[in-house]
């Protein structure tokens, strides 16, 4: 109940380590149970109805901060190395949907797009490529980052950006080290609590729980290899 109410209410969540000192128990133990909880978070909402604003981040280490062993392999954009992010936030109801993807390609991004809003919204994009293609199944304005402009009438995307600025400043100030193999719960976790934000704290937690009914999560599970790297990114 403790650390449902901490992990479910602290804004940019709660490390392993202050879970560890407070419950008295190992940093494992302390871990497992808070990514149990993660899962819990995760949810099942139906499709946004729009208008919705859609873009992506990268997570991971600046690259000046890498080992030279890895910064040698990395050529390209800034982006290279990192882990990318797409998110949704629709403006009716301020709920976000995020998930991390394997690239932002067009194929990957709509397909994203397709599973989050409904036929017909209303989309509002950046002016990558990878957007291009999504009419005539749904409305689509885009607004050209690429020329710093990022706000044309009712188009932008800045509702998503806010919740990439608070998932980031919990990984610096509360986490400081993420890997990418566990990232994608995290980033359940800050959309689910977003979602609950206006919500009662009890009724925060009773969701928590309900949430948690058929998402048994085992250590076993946690620790296996899933393809990405366990290695923590600062």
């Amino acid at each position: 109940m403790i650390v449902t109410y901490l992990l479910s209410t602290s804004l940019k969540s709660v490390s392993s380590m202050k879970l560890h000192r407070g419950l008295n128990i190992n940093q494992r133990s302390a871990s497992f149970l808070a990514h149990c909880l993660r899962a819990a978070l995760s949810e099942n909402d139906s499709p946004f109805a729009g208008p919705v604003k859609v873009n992506e981040t990268y997570f991971g280490g600046r690259r000046k901060n890498m080992p030279k062993s890895k910064r040698k392999g990395l050529t390209g954009r800034r982006a290279v190395g990192k882990t990318p992010i797409v998110g949704a936030k629709d403006r009716e109801t301020n709920k976000v949907k995020a998930e991390v993807v394997s690239c932002t390609e067009s194929e990957t991004l709509q397909d994203f797009v397709l599973i989050t809003a409904k036929d017909g919204a209303m989309i509002y994009t950046d002016d990558a490529m990878a957007y291009k293609g999504l009419a005539p199944a749904f409305g689509h304005e885009a607004v050209k980052h690429s020329a710093g402009r990022y706000v044309r009438d009712q188009a932008h995307t800045n509702g998503s950006e806010s919740f990439w600025s608070m998932l980031k400043r919990s990984h610096k100030g509360t986490f400081h080290k993420i890997s990418p193999k566990h990232l994608d719960r995290y980033v359940t976790e800050f959309a689910g609590r977003h979602n609950n934000r206006e919500s009662d704290t009890i009724d925060i937690i009773a969701s928590v729980a309900q949430g948690a009914v058929g998402k048994r999560l085992r250590y076993e599970d946690l620790i296996a290899d899933n393809g990405l790297s366990s290695g923590a990114r600062g």
